[in-house]
C-alpha cells in the first residue's frame, strides 16, 4: 500500500514514491505515447500522486506528452513542475522570462495552475538574481493563484542549501545526492531544510541510470570508473538474488526525512518494480557491501553549474569534501 508525506509544512501529501517525468521527453529512450498513458493511469490507480516534470525534458515534449495522458487526472495528481532552464544551455532566472515560461507550460500540461512550481538547476544561475528576482517572480506566480507552493531544484547541496537558508521556499529537490552511490545529502542539507520545515525531495535513486542493469547513458557525467563500479554492482546484486534497482528504491526510500522519492518511469512494468521496492525491506548487509564497492568514489560529486556555484572539487579525478559547505547557517 502506498505511504504519503506532507510535503514540508505545505498541505501536498505527496506519495513515497514519485514519478519522474524525465523519461516522456526521450531523455533514455523514445516514448510508446500509448504505453506511457497506461504507465500513468496504472501509477495513479496504485497511490502514486506526485508527478514531476520540466520544460527542459525534452524541450518541452515531456510537459506536453504528459498534459495529454493526464486527460481526466489532473485532479488526483499533485502536479509539480519547474522554470528557469529550457535547453542544455539555455538559462534565463529573469523574472520575465520565469512568467511567460511558466504560462506555456501551463498550457502544454493543460491545466489552469500546479501545485508545486521550481526553479530548475539553480546552480547555473547567480545567487543574487535567483534570490532577488527569480523567486520573488514565483511568489507573484503563487499570489495569481497558478502554483499553490514554490521549491528550488538543483545537483549542488551547498547552493542549494544557502538559497533555502536566505529566503522561505516551499520545498527543495536534489538528485544523486542520496542513493547507493552517494549519502552527502545530510551532510549539507538535511539538517537545514528540516530545521526551516521544508520540504525535501530525493531524485535519481538510481543515480541516473548507472544503478541499473542497462547502465548509465552515454550523456551520464560520472567518470568512466564509476560507470564500471555500478556494472560490477548490478552483477553482484544478481549473485544475492537481488534487482539492483529494487534494492536501491528500498534504499531511499528509508530516508526519515525525504518526503518524496522521484524515480523516472514510462512503462508498467517500471511501476511494478518500484512498487516492488516499497513492500520490500532493505537488505543492510548488502548495501553495505555495495557502499564498499565503490571506494574512494563513494560519494564522487561532477562538476555542475558555474564554477562559483559547483560542490565539485577533485584530486587526480577522487572527490573531495568541502569543508565551507558545511558551515551553512540557517
Amino acid at each position: 500500500m502506498m505511504e504519503y508525506k506532507l510535503l514540508g509544512s505545505t498541505e501536498l501529501l505527496v506519495s513515497k514514491i514519485g514519478f519522474g517525468c524525465s523519461p516522456f521527453g526521450d531523455v533514455y529512450n523514445s516514448l510508446d505515447l500509448v504505453e506511457a498513458q497506461r504507465t500513468v493511469h496504472m501509477a495513479i490507480d496504485k497511490g502514486i500522486n506526485f508527478f514531476d516534470v520540466s520544460p527542459y525534458y525534452g524541450i518541452t515534449l515531456a510537459e506536453e506528452r504528459l498534459g495529454k495522458v493526464l486527460a481526466g487526472k489532473r485532479h488526483h495528481i499533485v502536479l509539480a513542475t519547474k522554470c528557469g532552464r529550457y535547453g542544455f544551455a539555455d538559462f534565463d532566472y529573469s523574472a520575465r522570462a520565469v512568467i511567460d515560461g511558466f504560462d506555456a507550460s501551463l498550457l502544454r500540461l493543460k491545466t489552469d495552475y500546479v501545485d508545486l512550481l521550481q526553479v530548475h538547476d539553480v546552480e547555473f544561475g547567480a545567487y543574487e538574481q535567483i534570490v532577488e528576482e527569480t523567486l520573488p517572480a514565483l511568489r507573484q506566480i503563487q499570489a495569481a493563484g497558478k502554483a499553490r507552493y514554490i521549491g528550488i531544484t538543483g545537483y549542488p547541496l551547498g547552493m542549494l542549501a544557502r538559497i533555502a537558508s536566505s529566503v522561505p521556499v516551499d520545498s527543495v529537490l536534489t538528485y544523486c545526492r542520496h542513493n547507493l552511490a552517494s549519502t552527502d545529502m545530510d551532510n549539507v542539507l538535511s539538517p537545514i531544510v528540516k530545521r526551516r520545515g521544508v520540504g525535501l525531495i530525493n531524485a535519481s535513486p538510481l543515480h541516473m541510470g548507472l544503478l541499473t542493469e542497462p547502465g548509465a547513458p552515454d550523456w551520464h557525467p560520472a567518470p568512466p570508473e564509476l560507470k564500471e563500479i555500478g556494472r560490477q554492482v548490478v552483477q553482484f546484486a544478481k549473485t544475492r538474488g537481488l534487482r539492483l534497482s529494487t534494492q536501491a528504491l528500498r534504499f531511499c526510500l528509508d530516508h526519515p526525512d525525504v518526503c518524496s522519492t522521484l524515480v523516472g518511469m514510462s512503462t508498467r512494468k517500471h511501476v511494478a518494480w518500484n512498487l516492488e521496492a516499497l513492500n520490500s525491506v532493505s537488505d543492510k548487509e548488502v548495501q553495505l557491501e555495495i557502499r564498499d564497492m565503490f571506494g574512494h568514489l563513494f560519494n564522487y560529486v561532477w562538476p555542475s553549474g558555474r564554477p562559483e556555484n559547483s560542490d565539485h572539487k577533485t584530486c587526480f579525478g577522487h572527490n573531495l569534501h568541502v569543508e565551507g559547505l558545511l558551515n551553512v547557517k540557517g
